[in-house]
């Protein structure tokens, strides 16, 4: 197994700098490869020194964590496996809402960790916070699944600050996964000062803001049926044309540095904090390979003041989700 630097979640979860997001291989962008390419590429990234991985109940639904399971079974103990909580299904198995009351919480490890095939979720994360539930008690039933052995950490995804807060006071939070990039920025606003003074990692998803800021689309790019992208208003033909200033920029630097613009996107985030682990998601070997080559690209301060300066006047044009999307986070 090749060696990737590693970084720490929290207190104390060790993964490689550059973790896997499964998510795109069963749902959001359209037709991919099979399931016995997407298990081969899952593989190959372990090969390749990759030891985090990122999937969740609602992927597909219910798919995504199985085909995870298949391929990391082999490697069980070499790898962290993050998965969530947070949704409710109908009779068809369409999600329905949010769910995080604490029964249900106890139902979805059992139900995950059947579908995994391991006796434990190294990160188990509450999806999407549920304002009908107080989150001392989502805090409370992961609590005691930590305690049960089934889950060893806890973690939460697009959260308030205020939220994290008072979960973490009943059981300490290991990672925070927030929407985090070049193009989205957010959570430079009360997130990064949460996790620094509370010792929280980061686990930024879209980091490559779902495959824009690799460079590889234009105002004339055509999203398939079935590709989340048609749908989210800043991949309307408009705002991409007015968003190419930032990949631009992105591919000025990558010049200079014999890198991708993927690369540099990630490289950015990389270097932001040393708590900070992006899970990219691919079906692709050659993109696999290009996104793990980030963390051996190095960008001075320098750089980073060059960049941060010329983003500083790109003004990002189109809201990253679809109203009723945007709607279910609590940030």
């Amino acid at each position: 197994m090749d060696n990737m630097r590693k970084r720490v979640l929290g207190t104390g979860l060790e993964v490689s700098a550059i973790g896997f997001g499964a998510m795109g291989m069963s749902q959001s962008y359209g037709p991919g490869p099979g399931r016995e390419a997407n298990i081969a590429l899952l593989r190959a990234a372990v090969d390749r020194g990759v030891t985090f991985f990122d999937t969740a109940e609602v992927y597909g639904p219910f798919v995504n964590e199985e085909l995870v399971g298949e391929a990391l079974q082999p490697v069980r103990d070499q790898v962290v496996i993050a998965t969530k909580f947070g949704f409710a299904f109908g009779a068809d198995g369409k999600q329905t809402g949010l769910s995080s009351r604490p029964a249900d919480i106890k139902k979805v490890a059992e139900a995950s960790l059947k579908r995994l095939r391991t006796d434990r979720i190294d990160l188990f994360y509450q999806h999407r916070v549920n304002p009908d539930v107080p989150i001392e008690d989502v805090a409370g039933a992961v609590k005691e699944l930590i305690e049960a052995g089934q889950v060893k950490h806890f973690g939460m995804s697009e959260a308030a600050a205020a939220t994290v807060r008072r979960a973490h006071a009943v059981q300490p939070v290991t990672a925070l996964q927030n929407e985090y990039s070049l193009w989205w920025r957010r959570p430079e606003d009360e997130i990064l000062p949460l996790c620094e003074e509370l010792g929280i990692g980061l686990v930024p998803f879209s980091p490559l803001g779902k495959g824009f800021l690799t460079g590889k689309i234009d105002q004339n790019t055509t999203f398939t049926a079935g590709d989340i992208r048609g749908t989210i208003p800043r991949f309307e033909a408009d705002a991409r044309e007015a968003n190419q200033a930032l990949i631009d920029l992105l591919g000025t630097v990558a010049a200079g540095k014999g890198a991708t613009v993927a690369q540099i996107a990630l490289a950015w985030l990389l270097a932001q904090k040393p708590w900070i682990v992006p899970i990219p998601g691919t079906r692709r070997l050659e993109r696999l390979e290009e996104n793990i080559g980030a963390a051996g690209v190095e960008l001075t301060a320098g750089d980073l003041r060059d960049l941060d300066a010329a983003a500083a006047k790109i003004e990002i044009q189109g809201g990253r989700y679809p109203e009723h999307l945007e709607r279910m986070t609590n940030l």
